[in-house]
């Protein structure tokens, strides 16, 4: 509905002067000196509202068939300026006074509000012309069907093409293109093949831009096939293919990762004289990054700059990412820094990828340097730019420049926000500084945050994995007397570091203080709890608090089966291992590798029968051995004098590259000594040697003990001197060895020399001072 107008007031002197010009504008309009008209006009609009203009036309009395000639040119000038507002106020008087203005000037109002948006107003006024019996042309219709698509209701923008074709005027393509693109973005890519259909049927001829955009419409709903064809059929029409058209194909073919077939487009689009453009290489450099080709991605993003081409932002940043991860810094340095790269404002997040670039590579120097570039280049480090530093410096445990940055960034007026003092609460508590938890919880208050969970987490965490539970029971004080309320996390943590205290009083009080302030225990909870009952030797009270997690609507899962059956294994209880074992699997619990470690110790005890079953079952589980699992398997196989067997499983371990250990080594060299191949016992030595495992103790102990009980006393002798020159002792049971065998060759002199050492050492090996004294009178 039109409302009535308002007439509006102006200074006297101003009404006057404006009053003359308008007058000299009629004077123009009747000398049909439109141009000049609108000059003046658009002279006058910056200062005058369209209700002013208009009512000072009206007083000025001008001659009757001047009115349209002033409204259309007013009106014009309004939609050339793109000012809306204005032409919409001076449409509304025009159409208040019962007129209308020519249908150009009306074609050109409704393109200006088309063009900055104003889609529901451009139909407001078509439809009300419409209704007022107005005859409105194509282009007027056109206009109504582009701002019926930009709303997204294709029902009207097509009801308006029929309407069109009922009132006799002929679609142009403009209108048909506004509605392929409107059906395809709605992926109706059948409708838009019909339409196009009814367009060659009407005598329509399509132009580059309909092709593109069917193109990109079957390029978007996965029709590659439909793409090309409509390719096919633009050569028919005498369309050429221009950049749009094969950029549209690459980013078809790149979307559903045929490299291949977009490496041959883009040959063929060179091949017809068409350079590829920033947004080729960008379609092609994404498309190389996805199916992983670095090389040609890097090669098509360095010819775009090597042709001035600027890359958009999206590959740009992927580049940048990617130089940082591969560590080339300075190149990513650089082409951050050269603004001929690009022709867009970089945000803090790429300047910042740099600065954690630096920061991943341990170069904290560099990346401080980085920020003062950062500084000259007029970018200001954002709180995540320094908490990346902080958290670097953290880690390094480098405390005092990490609190030094903080201080930095407060200087400056930058709030850290809890996360960098989260970071640093983490580090402050891992070092066990008590007094600098607390100022840091102060100072985080300071600046307005509060400590939350993650922030006592850190500290309590801290403490507890250091056994200060002192410290940590203080930090969970604090926290309550803040009004942070502790979850299930925190009382884990706790009730996890009573237990490695061997407090599991205290850790069984946490429980019941959950319960009370509502804290749901999880499975954590009761696997933490379990645990510790199991270090206390308590293996039936753990077995009873694991299965009655059942009654809280928890259930058992591979931490806690593990944790059981190692605590039963180091009982040496082999049949209650196996029975967890076989629960464990009808449970639907999947075992781990840490299932089968002291399953295989323990079953070490119950024969090879059962210890080669677990093995079978742990490579059914497609679960790969480590050495622990190589070591109770070779240990296991000596001691039941299966030496081959121990040989065959060493050379497995080197063919799945894992490197043995002295324990490995250990094992082998006994099993030879058992079977009397001392030679092979030396060799395994020398091999120990040459791959830089060291020896321990046990190394020469069981050497010593195997050439004694081989009667090779020479040798034995010798692998204890071998013994004393690194460093290490022999246990008196195996220096009692040594002295027995020595002494029925009555080699009485090595006796004392051995005797007298173990005096030394403060070792009494067998009465060492009688066997000195026997030794020295005979």
């Amino acid at each position: 509905m039109i409302q009535p107008r308002l007439f509006c007031t102006m200074d006297a002197a101003v009404n006057a002067k404006l009053l003359e010009e308008i007058r000299q504008i009629t004077v123009l309009i009747q000398a049909n000196r439109i141009d000049t008209v609108k000059q003046s006009l658009r002279v006058l609009v910056p200062f005058h509202t369209a209700t002013q203009l208009f009512d000072t036309f009206s007083k000025s009395v001008p001659p009757p068939k001047t009115k349209p000639a002033f409204w259309d040119s007013l009106l014009m000038v309004y939609a050339e300026l793109k000012r809306p507002k204005d032409g919409d106020e001076l449409y509304r008087l025009v159409r208040c006074d019962g007129n209308f203005p020519s249908l150009s000037a009306f074609n050109m109002f409704l393109s200006c509000l088309v063009t900055l948006g104003q889609y529901d107003r451009a139909l407001e006024v078509f439809s009300g012309a419409l209704s007022a019996g107005i005859w409105l042309n194509k282009n007027s219709y056109e206009k109504a069907t582009e701002a019926s698509v930009k709303l997204g209701d294709m029902q009207k923008g097509l009801e308006f093409l029929k309407l069109m074709k009922r009132c006799g005027a002929k679609p142009s393509s403009f209108v048909y293109n506004v509605l392929l693109r409107g059906l395809c973005k709605e992926m109706r890519v059948d409708d838009a093949m019909k339409l196009f259909d009814e367009m060659v049927h009407e005598n329509v001829k399509p132009t580059a831009v309909t092709y593109n955009i069917l193109i990109d419409g079957c390029c978007k709903s996965e029709d590659l096939k439909g793409a090309f064809d409509l390719k096919e059929k633009m050569k028919v029409d005498n369309v050429q293919p221009g950049i749009i058209t094969y950029n549209t194909l690459l980013t078809g073919l790149c979307r559903m990762g045929r490299l291949e077939e977009a490496k041959n487009i883009l040959k063929e689009m060179q091949l017809r004289g068409i350079s590829p453009d920033k947004y080729t290489h960008t379609i092609m450099f994404n498309c190389y990054s996805r199916n992983g080709d670095e090389e040609a991605s890097t090669e098509s993003y360095e010819a775009a700059l090597q042709r001035g081409l600027k890359i958009n932002e999206h590959a740009f940043i992927i580049w940048i990412n990617r130089l940082c991860r591969d560590g080339k810094m300075e190149k990513a340095e650089e082409l951050l820094t050269n603004r001929d790269n690009h022709d867009f404002v970089i945000s803090d997040v790429v300047w910042n990828t740099v600065v954690h670039g630096y920061c991943k590579m341990g170069n904290v120097s560099k990346a401080l340097m980085f920020i003062e570039k950062m500084e000259n280049e007029g970018v200001k480090p954002s709180c995540i730019t320094y908490h990346t530093l902080i958290c670097k410096f953290s880690k390094l445990g480098q405390i005092d420049q990490a609190s030094q940055l903080v201080q930095k960034m407060r200087a400056r007026g930058i709030s850290p926000e809890l996360p960098t003092y989260n970071a640093l609460a983490n580090e402050y508590a891992h070092m066990c500084q008590f007094e600098n938890c607390l100022q840091l919880l102060e100072l985080i208050e300071e600046d307005g945050l509060k400590p939350n969970v993650v922030t006592y987490g850190s500290l309590i965490n801290g403490f507890c994995k250091n056994h200060r539970m002192e410290e940590a029971v203080l930090m969970f004080k604090d926290m309550l007397n803040r009004g942070v309320s502790p979850n299930a996390q925190i009382y884990n943590m706790l009730m996890d570091g009573h237990c490695a205290v061997g407090n599991t009083e205290d850790a069984f009080q946490l429980l019941k203080e959950m319960q009370v302030n509502h804290v749901a225990p999880t499975r954590v909870t009761y696997n933490v709890l379990v645990n510790g009952l199991i270090r206390q030797g308590k293996l039936a009270e753990a077995e009873d608090l694991a299965f009655s997690m059942k009654d809280k609507g928890l259930c058992a899962d591979f931490v806690t089966y593990n944790s059981l059956i190692s605590g039963f294994s180091k009982a040496g209880d082999l049949q209650k291992s196996l029975e967890l074992y076989a629960l464990l699997k009808n449970s639907g619990v999947k075992p781990t590798l840490y299932t089968y470690h002291p399953l295989i110790r323990v079953c070490r005890k119950g024969g090879l029968d059962h210890m080669d079953k677990i093995f079978e079952e742990l490579l059914h589980e497609d679960i790969t051995p480590d050495l622990i699992i190589y070591n109770e398997l070779i240990g296991g196989y000596i001691q039941y004098g299966e030496l081959e067997k121990a040989n065959t499983l060493h050379a497995e371990m080197l063919t799945r590259r894992i490197n043995p250990d002295k324990i490995t080594y250990n094992n082998l060299i006994k099993g030879s000594l058992d079977k009397g191949n001392a030679q092979d016992a030396k060799s395994l030595y020398e091999d120990m040697d040459g791959k830089g495992v060291v020896p321990n103790d046990q190394t020469f102990n069981i050497l010593i003990e195997g050439h004694c009980k081989l009667k090779d006393h020479d040798s034995a002798y010798l692998w204890y001197r071998k013994m004393l020159e690194i460093g290490f002792f022999p246990s008196i049971s195996v220096c009692n060895m040594l002295i027995s065998c020595l002494q029925e060759e009555n080699r009485h002199k090595e006796v004392e020399i051995i005797c007298s050492e173990m005096i030394v050492k403060g070792l009494n090996a067998c009465g060492s001072n009688e066997m000195v004294e026997e030794a020295s009178v005979v």
